[in-house]
């Protein structure tokens, strides 16, 4: 396969037409039906044979047809007696659809005259000629846009219904060139990165062209670059098979040659060709904050630290490790030297700050995510584990030239997988410890600044004219700043936006030692003194501000939320905290969003506990701040689940919460938080808070069954878990088992979802609280359904209808009915089943439920489709597909792909179920656990073997088999059958 320019589309014969005025607003279509436009209005075609003749003449471009070549093309070698009769009966009806200057007969016979932007094909041939330009000047992306286009512009097949031999032909070259730019486009798919996305259209495109041998070609390149290279040489196996048997001829030598790259494991072929990216996911990265125009000092460093980084050119990687206390000015050097740096690294630079010095520092596997999208990797093509994707950042960066700053490191463990590991490449480290276990590292140790650097910055910020008049009290305001470069500029900031002070002014505020703390040389109290500098100088609403906002966890906080801690109103909550960005003290994130610099929000919380009066302000502000995230997750829930009962069975608020007009304004909402918000649980283990957490954990359980955020909502439940145990509550235990079940349930962990439930049976009071009695039985019967158990199962579910009903939760007794539904169906009552299924959903449908109407049409659906009504069952799954994408519910999405792709399989439409079982397995990556996986695997293949690909329909039985085994799950009986039965009835190999 040549990988820099692939397949050339001949693009058909093109001739320019005149383009006289009158005939400017007609418009025509042969990429399917042949229809005619003037304006936004309908032209009537006539019958088929008129509609012949309209195609026949606009094939033509503008050239003249003669009646003896429109009577072949009408009739060919037998027309009727009659033929030029009818010939010139056609035209005149046309021609008074037309108008007499568009239609115009000459030279024995009939020409049209219409602009050449009037009709699709000449438009489609104009768009694949620009294409060709565009990749031929190697813009892959903008020749893959234009190409799309084209096809865009079929709207069925070809002259539809037009009848003569001409049109046939004519069908048949417009198909040809349509499966050319299909093939075109999906070989620039896979040189621009999106192999993973491409697998299930060339699934179905092979199937349909079973013997077209580069789109198993492409099929084969898709799939080795997806990680999937035993499936690709089962298609190169399936491809050879079924040539001989059909042909009796060897596969084309391309097709041979790619086999062996393939068994090579050819890295170059595992890579997609160089292609400039989109903003969203450049290939030359510059992330590099901005350095500070005001730079001062350090001379030294910077020469040394410029000599390491220059050092990467050579045979070795380079790092570097600054080192030193909070406010020393670590990450203003490093991003200074990362910047003059940057002719050495040509290819890209890569920034992240990993909040080293907070409670949460970032994940390296969530960091490594961000780079790789950074230098261009497809996001389908990340995987999911910190080791594979430490193994493609170091593939992807080996051979170029990149600067990573890594900012604000916890620990060397931290950074050991963020490092490039290849010459050329070299990474800056800035950390509050010393990096003495990072092997090989150059440690630099960052004191503060010289008198005369200190001096110079502060000058530098305030005005040479003010610092000259008063040098003495501009070396005192340095000095009492300790010399650090923060503290530095905080106070020089304050002064020059303050031109009625004097430095003396600001020197006597500052010697005054109630306000700037005697731990200012004391190790890490120095950090605390500086930041006590613009602390002090604030009013006292901003005081109050400062100190409560930083007893707030999460990555940031919105305005909403920061009112509600703060007990004001937006606006005023709004003023306080902008003045606190304007003294550096805060950071404004992004409009509406607030973040502290992990250091400032430490010596937030430090004045806090100091100087907040009296100290239970403390209890209540984060009391106030959970209380809105409790009533506001509880209007998102009562939104996207109307009429559940849970939002009655929550605990009571004080303080209300954000409300929302409709169910997208609400889950933008619930996604945005999803870091604070958990935050806040986690940090709601006290007695006093501990049951509005669960409760808040429960309102925010779609945070946990997306996907996005299972791992940290995960995290929460187990604290809270624990926290529940420790101080005794049963409610509070009972409830986070519930949510943490509810986790285990999603990624697939059955066993521990059973225990779970079991222990929520075992512990709840259902006089006292009756909602998780009612739920518990609901998860066990689900359990016991994937687990085969179908008496137990049918039990429980019994069990949950009742107990819904006695507390009147409509919902939740639709939900039981639904899971019975799914018991009688894998009993072999389907009637029953369909009944339950469409009983539940009836209940659904009657509140408005949208989300739980899909999960009562995803039952119905299998149900359906089980009792032979194919039709109705993907129509009921595709309408919960649409819900399940729009409420962002990952896993319930590729659920119900997979169901989809049953229902095609067992319906006989192999190709279709194999597209759809394709799009399940990328919808759950890295969601819905390995026994949901094996599922969707052993559809795949079936779909596979039926259309005739046995070789990748064994590889994936395999896998499943694989995975059924591990788990010790009954599954593997049947796909060992399906293995032996495949190898029986595979042919001998020639």
């Amino acid at each position: 396969m040549d990988r820099d320019h692939g397949p050339r589309v001949r693009v058909p014969e093109q001739r320019a037409p005149e383009e006289p005025g009158a005939a400017d607003s007609l418009r025509f279509t042969v990429l399917g039906p042949v229809r005619a436009w003037r304006g936004a209005e309908s032209l009537p075609s006539g019958s088929p044979q008129q509609r012949a003749l309209l195609a026949a003449l606009l094939l033509r471009e503008g050239r003249t047809a003669t009646a003896g070549e429109l009577i072949d093309a009408f009739w060919g070698e037998d027309p009727p007696s009659q033929a030029l009769a009818t010939i010139r009966t056609y035209a005149s009806r046309l021609r008074k659809i037309l108008g007499q200057d568009t239609l115009v007969s000459e030279a024995g016979g009939y020409a049209l005259r219409i602009g050449r932007g009037a009709l699709d094909l000449t438009l489609a041939q104009d768009l694949a000629a620009a294409a060709e330009k565009a990749r031929a000047g190697g813009n892959r992306l903008q020749a893959r846009t234009l190409i799309n286009k084209v096809l865009g512009l079929w709207d069925g097949e070809a002259l539809a219904s037009v009848p003569g031999p001409y049109a046939e032909n004519q069908r048949t070259r417009l198909e040809e060139w349509r499966l050319q730019l299909t093939e075109a486009r999906l070989d620039l798919d896979l040189e621009v990165g999106s192999h993973a996305e491409a697998v299930s259209e060339l699934t179905a495109l092979t199937a349909a062209h079973p013997l077209r041998e580069r789109l198993r070609e492409l099929l084969m390149v898709a799939l080795y670059r997806s990680g999937r290279q035993a499936e690709a040489l089962a298609v190169y196996a399936d491809t050879r098979r079924l040539l001989s048997e059909e042909l009796g001829v060897d596969p084309r030598p391309e097709l041979a040659q790619l086999q062996q790259r393939i068994l090579r494991a050819d890295e170059e072929l595992a890579r997609p060709a160089d292609e400039p990216a989109p903003a969203a996911a450049p290939l030359k990265p510059a992330q590099l904050p901005a350095t500070v125009p005001d730079f001062t000092g350090r001379d030294s460093f910077v020469r040394d630290l410029g000599a390491q980084l220059a050092s990467a050119e050579g045979s070795v990687m380079a790092v570097s490790a600054l080192a030193g206390i909070g406010g020393v000015g670590k990450t203003t050097l490093a991003v200074h030297v990362a910047h003059q740096a940057r002719p050495h690294f040509p290819d890209g630079q890569l920034y992240v700050d990993l909040q080293g010095a907070g409670a949460r520092a970032a994940e390296p596997e969530t960091v490594l995510g961000s780079f790789l999208r950074a230098l261009g990797t497809a996001e389908s093509a990340i995987p999911g584990t910190l080791d594979e994707r430490a193994a493609l950042y170091r593939s992807t960066l080996d051979g170029r030239r990149i600067l990573v700053l890594l900012d604000n490191a916890h620990d060397a463990a931290q950074i050991r997988p963020l490092l490039p590991g290849t010459p050329g490449c070299a990474a800056l480290v800035t950390s509050r410890v010393r990096m003495v276990d990072l092997a090989g590292a150059h440690l630099v140790d960052l004191d503060v600044m010289s008198p005369d650097e200190a001096l110079q910055l502060f000058t530098r910020i305030v005005g040479a004219e003010r610092v000259g008049a008063e040098r003495e009290a501009a070396l005192d305001v340095v000095a009492a700043c300790g010399f650090l470069p923060l503290a530095i500029r905080i106070a020089a900031s304050r002064l020059a936006a303050r031109r009625t002070w004097t430095v003396s002014v600001l020197a006597a505020k500052l010697a005054d030692e109630r306000r700037r703390l005697d731990e200012l040389q004391a190790g890490d109290l120095a950090v605390k003194a500086t930041f006590e500098l613009g602390y002090g100088q604030l009013e006292p609403a901003q005081a109050r501000a400062f100190r409560l906002l930083g007893l707030a966890d999460g990555p940031d906080i919105s305005l909403a939320a920061a009112a509600a801690l703060l007990n004001l109103e937006p606006h005023t909550a709004e003023d306080l905290l902008e003045a606190l960005v304007d003294t550096s003290l805060l950071e404004s994130a992004a409009p509406g969003r607030y973040r502290y610099h992990d250091l400032v929000r430490l010596y937030a919380r430090a004045c806090a506990e100091r100087d907040e009066q009296p100290p239970v302000e403390r209890e209540l502000a984060l009391s106030r701040l959970l209380d809105f995230y409790l009533a506001t997750a509880a209007g998102v829930y009562a939104l996207e689940r109307p009429a559940d009962r849970l939002v009655d069975h929550l605990e009571p608020t004080d303080h209300p919460g954000l409300t929302f007009g409709n169910r997208q304004a609400a889950l933008d909402w619930l996604y945005t938080e999803a870091g604070p918000l958990l935050a806040c649980v986690r940090r709601s283990s006290e007695p006093s808070t501990l049951r509005r957490g669960v409760d808040l954990l429960w309102a925010a359980l779609d945070l946990g069954e997306s996907g996005a955020n299972a791992k940290q909502y995960e995290t929460a439940a187990i604290a809270l878990l624990e926290a529940a145990r420790t101080s005794g509550d049963r409610r509070s235990e009972v409830r986070a088992l519930v949510t943490l079940a509810d986790v285990h349930h999603t990624s697939g962990r059955f066993d521990q979802a059973e225990q779970e439930a079991e222990s929520v049976m075992i512990l709840v009071e259902a006089d006292q609280d009756p909602l998780p009695a009612c739920w518990a039985s609901n998860a066990r019967g689900i359990m016991a359904l994937y687990q085969s158990r179908h008496d137990d199962g049918e039990r429980y579910f019994n069990q949950a209808i009742d107990n819904f009903r006695s507390i009147q939760d409509r919902p939740g007794e639709a939900s039981a009915l639904c899971n019975l539904s799914r018991i009688h169906l894998a009993t072999g009552r389907t009637e029953s089943a369909v009944a339950l299924a469409e009983e539940g959903t009836a209940v659904y449908d009657s509140m408005g439920h949208a989300l739980r109407s899909a999960n009562g049409r995803y039952a119905l659906g299998m149900a359906l489709t089980q009792s032979g009504r194919f039709a109705e069952a993907s129509e009921r799954l595709l309408e919960a597909l649409d819900v399940f994408r729009a409420s962002r519910q990952r896993l319930w999405e590729g659920m119900t792909l997979f169901r989809l792709a049953e229902v095609d399989l067992t319906a006989g439409n192999a190709t279709d179920a194999a597209v759809k079982a394709e799009q399940a397995l990328t919808a759950l990556r890295g969601i819905g656990g390995e026994w949901r996986r094996g599922n969707v695997l052993t559809v795949l293949g079936r779909s596979l073997a039926q259309i005739g690909q046995f070789g990748r329909a064994e590889v994936c039985w395999r896998e499943a088999l694989g995975i059924y085994d591990a788990l010790g799950s009954q599954e593997a009986a049947e796909v060992r059958s399906l293995l032996s039965s495949a190898a029986s009835a595979s042919p001998s190999p020639s």
